[in-house]
């Protein structure tokens, strides 16, 4: 089965066109980056941190009711 020239050159098009509109949207997120200034990122860099440190870490929370094993629980019953 032999496909026409013309779906050839319609398709090497489209992949043109897909490459073309992947440039432009990686510069237009490039530019948008570089336009933050170092003050700019140096605030942002500290919110985030305020935000992380604001949460309590796995060794941070109050401990809470210590389960007992099965083994001791049956010991007491005795």
């Amino acid at each position: 089965m032999r496909v026409p020239e013309r779906v050839w050159k319609l398709l090497g098009l489209a992949g043109l066109a897909g490459v073309a509109a992947t440039g432009a949207v990686l510069v237009r997120g490039e530019r948008q980056r570089r336009a933050y200034t170092p003050d700019d990122v140096r605030a942002r860099l500290h919110q985030r941190h305020a935000a992380a440190a604001a949460v309590p870490g796995p060794g941070e929370e109050p401990p809470g009711p210590v389960r007992q094993g099965l083994r001791s629980r049956l010991r007491r019953r005795r």
